[in-house]
């Protein structure tokens, strides 16, 4: 079949253009990740109780983080799917599509009825409510991305991809600051009643400021240079033909990402204000992932920078391998009980460590692929690693403090998972040093 005659491509971006669509990048990822992450801190703080009550405490958080784990299972499914629309029609629609998917379900958790209500439809619904947010978050990780970096010069992505995983502290303050806000304005009775809710149902306000932002953004240059060559194929089965060595790479490279961030937001809340554990009140413990969430936003697009100045893989790597070894002092310093040390240890761990590998993921992933199955070849690889890193991570951890009662049992599950990524980016090479991909025909 013949090619299309190749029409004038776009020109490059400007600096006010590119600036512009980070901000919107991180705006709409921070959005997309609000509404995923307050599922995380009401299944450490409220669903054991409301969707599991007949469960003994410790059972119940056990249920609860495997509800949280239910969405990525999902998320390759999402990012199959989105990655298709988003490889055949453009990046933006795309992600516009997800980001108000996300919204509506995420609504719909908030107006879910307890088991108290409705028995055991509770837990069941709340399952499924989950699975479809994963299929959403699946989706748009992958577009936002490439939002920010087909939008961005070559040697510069890596520092404004960074923008695009900011997106994920960028939710964790608005979730953690939500709970905070609701927990202290309310009653414990309250909360438990009524107050849980309001982070849910605030989503479909934060959508619809997410929609108004990116529905004023252009497609990306890629994929208009990309989108003059005639499409038979589907994306996502080419992109599995083409690059399934490099997908699996990326997805062992993402699997310390996930599996460490997990643990640092959501494991961390549910093990310290354990009334049987450490016991500490549950506004300390949020105050400190708030604090290492906001230095993490400035740490994300410094880390990016250096990528792009050091090399990605020589960054990635790097702090693949750190972090792993900082999890050995990072558990000491949570069982001390110290406030400070908690918000210490999280602020090194979580702000400055795990942004040398989230900082610069985006390009190092996004060079990894050719441009016409970029948005399926990357969403399959970073969900593939959610699911191998992220999925039970808060039940794993849950399960090895239980069984070997130390601490020390999750340092080893997390520095396991980082010297897997770090090897795994090693291997991991740019496409262009691949054979050329033939267009899709």
């Amino acid at each position: 079949m013949s090619e299309l005659p190749s029409p004038t491509l776009p020109t490059a971006p400007s600096r006010r253009r590119t600036a512009a669509v980070a901000f919107a990048s991180w705006a709409g990822a921070s959005i997309e990740w609000y509404d995923f992450f307050i599922y995380g801190t009401a299944a450490a703080l409220v669903f054991p109780t409301l969707f599991f009550p007949s469960q003994d405490p410790l059972t119940g958080t056990l249920l609860s983080f495997a509800t949280f784990g239910v969405a990525f299972v999902a998320r390759p499914f999402g990012g199959a799917l989105f990655g298709h629309i988003g490889d055949t029609i453009g990046r933006k629609k795309t992600l516009v599509t997800a980001l108000v998917a996300m919204g509506a379900v995420t609504t719909v958790i908030g107006l879910l009825p307890s088991y108290a209500t409705i028995g055991v439809a509770a837990p069941i619904l709340l399952v499924a409510l989950r699975f479809l947010q994963g299929i959403t978050v699946g989706g748009q990780q992958g577009g936002v991305i490439l939002l920010a970096t087909e939008n961005s010069p070559a040697n510069r992505r890596g520092f404004y991809g960074s923008f695009a995983a900011a997106g994920a502290p960028g939710g964790v303050l608005l979730a953690n600051g939500a709970f905070l806000l609701v927990s202290g304005t309310t009653s414990p009775q309250d909360f438990l009643a009524w107050g849980w809710r309001i982070p849910f149902l605030a989503s479909i306000i934060l959508i619809a400021l997410a929609v108004v932002i990116q529905l004023k953004l252009e497609e990306t240059n890629d994929f208009q240079s990309a989108n003059t060559r005639t499409r038979g194929r589907s994306p996502v089965i080419e992109a599995l033909r083409r690059h399934p060595r490099q997908i699996l790479l990326a997805a062992g490279a993402y699997l310390a990402i996930n599996l460490t961030y997990y643990v640092f937001i959501t494991f961390v809340v549910a093990y310290a204000t354990n009334p049987t554990i450490l016991g500490m009140s549950r506004d300390t413990v949020l105050a400190a992932v708030l604090v290492a969430s906001a230095v993490e936003l400035v740490a994300l697009p410094v880390a990016g920078l250096l990528s792009d100045r050091l090399g990605r893989r020589t960054v990635f790597v790097g702090g693949a391998v750190l972090l792993g070894l900082w999890s050995f002092a990072f558990w000491p310093m949570v069982d001390s009980g110290s406030p400070g040390l908690l918000t210490l240890a999280l602020v090194v761990g979580l702000s400055l460590i795990h942004s040398l590998l989230y900082g610069p993921q985006g390009a190092l992933f996004s060079d990894a692929f050719s441009t016409e199955v970029r948005y399926s070849a990357l969403s399959l690889g970073i969900q593939l690693g959610s699911v191998l890193g992220g999925a039970f991570a808060p039940l794993a951890a849950t399960a090895l403090i239980t069984g070997f009662g130390s601490s020390t049992a999750i340092a080893t599950y997390m520095l396991v998972g980082c010297l897997i990524s770090a090897a795994s980016a090693l291997t991991l090479r740019p496409v262009a040093s691949s054979p050329r991909p033939r267009p899709l025909s």
